[in-house]
């Protein structure tokens, strides 16, 4: 049989002389045997241990899970499973650092941002849920709006993108805003109001369409350097007006506009476009440029 000194040892795996020392000192490396001068001596199953031993350290195993691996108390698949698992929780959490560092390097808010980016599932939907009751609270409100609005939910993935966090954060800030909270809350009441006076609050696609109609203009308009709230803006206004007037027939126009000065608060669709980035869902087109045109252009 073929006995190795702690320098073939040491040569043969890499590790420095002191290192191989401690492993034995350590007894996960046992000794085979002493030489006549009184030195130690290894056998081909400690050069094997010392190999494992090395790779499992390499791999960030500690002492205690290499010897218990060593002892065969586990299997390297188990331990390498649950380690495995272990990085996976440790990256998550570094990129979610990483994100919450973006979000303060762009809004350098520290405290706020850290404590919104580590809440819990259930803690970001109750800041969602107690915006909902402060805006929808007490009102009769078409039922499958209100339904639609308060089953939105926040599904933050366990490993967000930068993006997402910063949507979560942009989008905690918003619905904790009171200036935006008053801000749906009058257009709640609104469509209450509207409503008990028998028109229908359920929307529709045919009215989406048609105001799409106005946006799509406006945004020809913004290209061309037109400035909102000119004589030139008003007078598009007025052309889109009359194309209106020929979808919706007499007063649709008018009916829009009103619709837009009541309920076209840029952000209520800034909400959506965060929801959506936050979600992972297909990106939700912002109109709120072409918003702000047209509500400083009909005058």
């Amino acid at each position: 049989m073929r006995y190795y000194s702690i320098g073939d040892l040491a040569r043969m795996t890499g590790m420095s002389v002191k290192a191989v020392r401690f492993y034995s000192d350590s007894g996960l490396v046992p000794v085979a045997g002493r030489t006549s001068g009184g030195f130690r001596c290894y056998d081909a199953d400690g050069l094997s241990r010392l190999k494992l031993l090395g790779t499992l350290r390499e791999l960030g195993f500690d002492l205690p899970t290499a010897r218990r691996v060593l002892e065969r108390e586990v299997s390297v698949a188990e331990v390498a499973r649950t380690h495995a698992e272990a990085i996976d929780a440790q990256l998550r959490v570094l990129r979610l650092r990483r994100s919450v560092l973006r979000a303060v390097a762009r809004s350098g808010e520290v405290e706020m941002v850290h404590e919104l980016a580590k809440l819990s599932e259930e803690e970001r939907q109750r800041v969602l849920d107690d915006f909902f009751e402060e805006v929808f609270g007490g009102l009769d409100l078409e039922p499958g709006f209100e339904s639609m609005m308060r089953s939105v939910r926040i599904e933050l993935p366990d490993d967000p993108s930068p993006e997402q966090v910063e949507a979560w954060i942009e989008l905690a800030n918003l619905v904790r805003d009171e200036d935006f909270r008053a801000s749906i809350r009058r257009m709640s009441e609104r469509h209450q109001e509207l409503r008990a006076e028998g028109v229908d609050m359920t929307g529709g696609e045919r009215n989406a369409e048609v105001f799409g109609i106005a946006v799509a203009r406006a945004r020809e308009a913004i290209d061309a350097g037109v400035e909102a709230g000119s004589a030139r803006s008003r007078e598009i206004v007025r052309e889109i007006s009359a194309r209106l007037a020929g979808e919706l027939g007499a007063g649709g126009a008018e009916d829009q506009w009103a619709w837009l000065r009541e309920f076209g608060d840029p952000r209520a669709e800034h909400y959506w476009v965060l929801i959506a980035r936050i979600n992972g869902w297909p990106p939700v087109p912002s109109t709120a440029d072409e918003r702000r045109w047209l509500l400083a252009s009909i005058g």
